[in-house]
């Protein structure tokens, strides 16, 4: 499960640098609890794309973390399991070895996909046959899951608060530290991500 090294990740810094308002949410959320399934639905959005490691889950794990159990199901309840996807570094990509476990575990599909988030919006695309304005993107990382879906037209929904960082990749906790202060500073800074067709933002 190599995530220390993401050439997408690496790219994403040079566009970064152009466009950071590619860095900012739509919707700032402390964690799926504080989702509003139903008004995505009724916005428009049909799909939703989550990332899984501290998302969802503990760091590598598998399972639901436990104080999201009945969020998740009200979620598969409103939106269908054919409708979410995973897309996950950790799980998905050709150094994992966990898809199918995470897969069985979660109820959901797990993304194939050859290219790391956020260099893998054609392959999320091409799974779902959808619009981009369709999908929401649900994540903690601001560089790679909100990049994603700012970058490829999708509604972005950020996770700010973690499960743990206990097991969880030592590059990835200095880098999310740089990235919630980069977001305060471009928050202070009155930038605001791309529009997107829904019209939803909100940072509770």
């Amino acid at each position: 499960m190599v995530q220390w090294f993401n050439a997408a990740g690496v790219r994403s810094v040079f566009t970064l640098l152009r466009r950071p308002n590619l860095l900012m949410p739509h919707l700032s959320v402390p964690d799926i609890r504080s989702i509003p399934y139903e008004t995505l639905r009724t916005s428009g959005i049909k799909y939703l794309v989550f990332d899984k490691d501290n998302c969802l889950t503990a760091p590598y794990a598998t399972e639901i973390h436990p104080e999201f159990q009945h969020t998740w199901l009200q979620c598969l309840s409103i939106f269908t399991r054919n409708n979410i996807l995973i897309v996950s570094n950790s799980a998905g990509t050709p150094d994992s070895t966990s898809t199918h476990e995470v897969e069985m575990a979660l109820g959901v599909p797990v993304l194939r996909h050859r290219v790391k988030k956020p260099g893998c919006g054609q392959e999320i695309l091409d799974a779902l046959g959808a619009k981009p304005s369709e999908i929401a993107v649900v994540g903690d990382r601001l560089s790679t899951d909100v990049v994603l879906a700012n970058t490829n037209g999708m509604l972005a929904i950020w996770t700010r608060d973690i499960i743990t960082e206990k097991g969880d990749n030592s590059v990835a906790i200095v880098l999310r530290t740089l990235e919630h202060r980069l977001y305060e500073m471009l928050r202070r800074r009155h930038i605001q991500p791309p529009t997107h067709p829904s019209g939803l933002s909100s940072h509770v």
